[in-house]
């Protein structure tokens, strides 16, 4: 199997500080500037598996970058630079503890909380009769609090105003650029066949203005269902067929694990791990309508220092 990277141990030049997230690591330098590389690591259920994915980090930062120059006329990001395959360097921000989850479509935990009975998430009520991948009338906005460890928890507006985790300002902000870059994704999935079902997006504060951070449908953020078939299968009551990490869950779930204490992470084979490494290479040529070049997987660690440093260098020289 191909070598992946998992773990990240850079000191740049002007580090000030290391925050290593699910998948992505992310170093400060100096006051006004973030090196965020994309591990191999996946996660689900918000727990860390124990196996990399190969190339899953170039994908992940190449479709997030692409996407990021796609939306720039519509929302101000935090992206000065890709200067290598598996990372992107760009502006500190003061990160907003709310990751905005919009919805097209009733599926995954939506439907599964909504076969159990749930009508309201998030203080969107929702129709009765609806099944399951059924498109909603409208994207509905369905927020969650940020945690650094743990499960996310779903909130409301009108709670996250009242908890002081943004104010009315900042989230009305958040959520007209969260409903443009919804519309703008979706309608460059369609042109590719695809159907951008839900997805998420983080904000941070740059000089006291609201700006996207982090990566923007990507398959670690969102969902794609494939257009061709979709009303056929939604009239079966078949799974639709789709490129996102929702298999990677239903695996999971298949072989007896959610994420709870006590429950074993099942094995991971090579083959598995292939498997879902093919997967996210698909979807990045589907929506970028590319072909994915792997970038030399030998000495990851010293490529990235390298291609990194030159970067730094022509920012700050």
């Amino acid at each position: 199997m191909a070598t992946t990277l998992v773990n990240t141990d850079f000191n740049f030049p002007g580090q000030t500080a290391v925050y290593h997230g699910k998948v992505r690591d992310v170093y400060s330098i100096g006051n006004d500037l973030l090196v965020m590389v994309a591990t191999d690591r996946i996660s689900a259920f918000d727990v860390i598996l124990p196996k990399g994915i190969p190339y899953k980090g170039q994908a992940l930062n190449q479709i997030a970058a692409s996407m990021l120059d796609a939306t720039a006329d519509l929302v101000p990001n935090w992206k000065i630079a890709v200067p290598d395959p598996m990372v992107t360097v760009g502006y500190r921000c003061e990160g907003l503890r709310l990751e905005m989850i919009i919805r097209g479509y009733l599926a995954g935990s939506a439907w599964r909380e909504y076969k159990a009975g749930m009508r309201e998430l998030c203080g969107v009520k929702l129709p009765e009769g609806m099944v399951e991948n059924q498109r909603f009338p409208e994207p509905i906005i369905t927020p969650t609090t940020k945690a650094d460890a743990g499960h996310d928890e779903n909130i409301s507006r009108e709670e996250a105003i009242a908890q002081g985790i943004v104010t009315a300002e900042q989230f009305d902000t958040m959520a007209a650029y969260t409903r443009a870059l919804f519309k703008k994704g979706s309608e460059m999935a369609a042109e590719k066949g695809l159907i951008l079902v839900d997805t998420k997006y983080e904000f941070g504060l740059r000089d006291g203005k609201v700006i996207l951070i982090d990566e923007i449908h990507t398959p670690d953020s969102s969902r794609y269902f494939y257009a061709e078939g979709y009303e056929e299968r939604l009239a079966k009551g078949e799974p639709q067929k789709q490129l996102s990490k929702e298999f990677v869950r239903e695996w999971l779930m298949a072989n007896g694990f959610m994420g709870k204490e006590g429950q074993q992470v099942p094995e991971m084979t090579d083959a598995f791990c292939e498997e879902v490494s093919e997967r996210y290479i698909e979807l990045y040529e589907h929506i970028t309508g590319k072909k994915f070049e792997k970038a030399p997987e030998e000495h990851l660690d010293e490529r990235i220092a390298a291609n990194v440093l030159d970067c730094l260098n022509r920012l700050n020289p």
